[in-house]
């Protein structure tokens, strides 16, 4: 069988940048400083301009990037924050960590994000914030969802930790939120050897409140001016984001090239492939199609030695830990229809058109042989 073509592998890349992450890491063992030094100042610098926003303020991950800005926004006990269902866990992790209560909203089934009709019907007068996520890449429908928010006076924090590099009308996801939350959790498309988080915001108020949280409250000197906690993007990673950010451009333009072949292979596949809207730029952190014959499918991709994820397979209003927040039947339905339906094709830098060719060519021998009379 030939070699496995894993879903994710960040050694290829690796091998083109080695030399300037060996490099990074003895500069900072060196320095004597290893928490909030120089390199996260200057990764921080660098990030907010990349997302043009005036601050980012470095954390030490993306869940902690959330519970953070719902800190900051003073979202607490018993506040109900509106999100999607079709997420990873942390978003709602840091929900429940402040002590707020999710009311999940459905998705729209083309673009898997929160559906403007559904968020605008869950509104009522104790919703104190939205989050939003820009599921695999794709921009929610932000413009939709702040119009809704703002209306009816209610922050947007924007879960960004898969969208990184994306933009709507050409402005960055980062900006468009009160507080936009990335993490740098080794798949993302911007990741770090470990974990690391950041929140972006153009307010200085809020910039500030996020500095004082992240650190034990403290402003100046050792004084807790607010009740914060730890959480400290370190200069180990930060200086590791230094050196993977200057080849950000670089690898987001692969990302879209292998993204591009995958469409062009796979369009005569009785497939959904994943669409780009025509105002967005789709950060393709995951290349997800929908098939309602996925169980044959995965295990061809095994036999084949193809490597594949499933983002996400059980919704979180069906996990243990949050049923009691699920909200009527129905009310989710195509939530839970895109839960039994998509999956994840390998897609990552280093990845070549020669990988892609035997996946697509794999995924294709599936659809011809099960469309064959028996």
């Amino acid at each position: 069988m030939p070699e496995k073509i894993p879903p994710f592998d960040y050694r290829i890349e690796l091998q083109c940048i080695r030399t300037e992450i060996d490099e990074a890491i003895a500069r900072v063992l060196d320095s004597g400083n290893l928490i909030l030094g120089p390199e996260v100042e200057a990764f921080e610098h660098d990030f907010a301009r990349l997302c043009e926003v005036e601050v980012a303020v470095g954390v030490a991950s993306g869940t902690d990037a959330l519970i953070l800005a719902l800190k900051v926004l003073n979202i607490g006990h018993n506040d109900i924050v509106i999100t999607v269902a079709n997420t990873a866990v942390p978003t709602v992790s840091a929900i429940r960590a402040v002590g707020a209560i999710p009311r999940f909203v459905d998705i729209d089934p083309r673009t898997l994000q929160m559906c403007p009709r559904a968020l605008s019907s869950a509104i009522r007068s104790d919703v104190r914030c939205i989050i939003p996520v820009h599921l695999h890449g794709h921009p929610a429908d932000i413009i939709s969802i702040r119009k809704i928010a703002e209306e009816c006076n209610i922050p947007v924090i924007a879960d960004c930790a898969q969208a990184h590099g994306a933009t709507v009308n050409r402005i960055s996801v980062g900006q468009l939120g009160d507080i936009c939350c990335f993490s740098f959790y080794p798949t993302k498309n911007l990741g770090a050897f470990g974990d690391g988080g950041m929140c972006v915001t153009s307010s200085p108020d809020l910039a500030a409140r996020l500095r004082e949280c992240r650190q034990y409250g403290f402003r100046a000197g050792r004084i807790s001016y607010s009740d914060g906690i730890c959480s400290r993007l370190d200069e180990l990673q930060a200086a590791i984001l230094n050196v993977r950010i200057r080849r950000f451009a670089e690898t987001q333009k692969q990302r879209a090239d292998l993204a591009a072949q995958y469409t062009e292979r796979l369009k005569r596949c009785p497939i959904q492939l994943p669409i780009q809207k025509p105002d967005c730029v789709h950060a393709w952190h995951q290349y997800v199609i929908r098939t309602q014959q996925r169980r044959g499918l995965c295990r061809h991709l095994d036999r084949g030695g193809i490597g594949y994820g499933i983002h996400y397979p059980v919704p979180i209003h069906k996990m243990p830990a949050y049923l009691r927040f699920a909200p009527e039947p129905g009310l989710l339905a195509e939530t839970e229809k895109a839960a039994d339906e998509i999956l994840s094709l390998p897609l990552f830098p280093g990845m070549t058109s020669v990988q892609v060719e035997r996946v697509s060519s794999t995924m294709i021998e599936f659809f011809e042989s099960s469309l064959e009379p028996e």
